[in-house]
């Protein structure tokens, strides 16, 4: 019974297009030969890796989409390990649902930019207002505080709140000083 498959096999950044055309050539003759068929081969592209694998920091991703029976999957796994174990670092192969959902693949090294600037970066993330805000250019932007009162206050409110506040400071400056001699009396 045929069963669809995919295969992504992660192999070392070194890797040519040659090489990766004659492992997909090689691939697609070991899926011909067990009487299947190849549906897609794509190159993702060059990755960093989040842990080293086989001491490389970057991989680059290839997906195959084929179908065949279920028992080329153990010659496949065999055929990794053998003839193609000093290209492909890591491989996986898993059956796919034949309605399964078509899912897109994440930009590569290769195709990000490299020279992506600030404003395009909080475009892209619909972060306009973050540009607005600073096309000023060294302007700030006024700031809205809720508690804050108007600054044409009477200056006796002014005074009586200095006055307050002073009276704060040297309360907690005696509270110290008080602290501070019943701990010596008690040595």
């Amino acid at each position: 019974m045929m069963q669809r498959y995919e295969a992504l096999v992660l192999t070392v950044p070194e890797i040519t297009n040659d090489e990766l055309k004659q492992m997909e050539n090689q691939l697609d003759r070991l899926v011909t030969d067990a009487e299947g068929a190849t549906l897609s081969f794509e190159r993702w592209g060059k990755f960093k890796l989040t842990y080293p694998v086989r001491g490389n920091e970057y991989g680059v991703y290839c997906l195959m989409r084929f179908e065949a029976p279920g028992s080329l999957v153990k010659d496949m796994r065999d055929f990794f390990a053998v003839k193609l174990h000093n290209i492909a670092m890591r491989h996986l192969i898993a059956c796919v649902n034949v309605d399964s959902l078509v899912y897109q693949r994440p930009k590569s090294l290769e195709e990000a930019s490299t020279s992506r600037d600030v404003d395009t970066f909080l475009k892209e993330n619909q972060m306009g207002g973050l540009l607005s805000s600073m096309s000023g250019k060294g302007k700030e932007a006024p700031r809205k505080e809720a508690a804050e009162e108007p600054v044409s206050a009477k200056p006796e409110v002014l005074e009586e709140k200095k006055a307050a506040v002073f009276d704060t400071e040297k309360e907690s400056a005696e509270e110290i000083k008080e602290t501070e001699a019943s701990t010596t009396e008690q040595e």
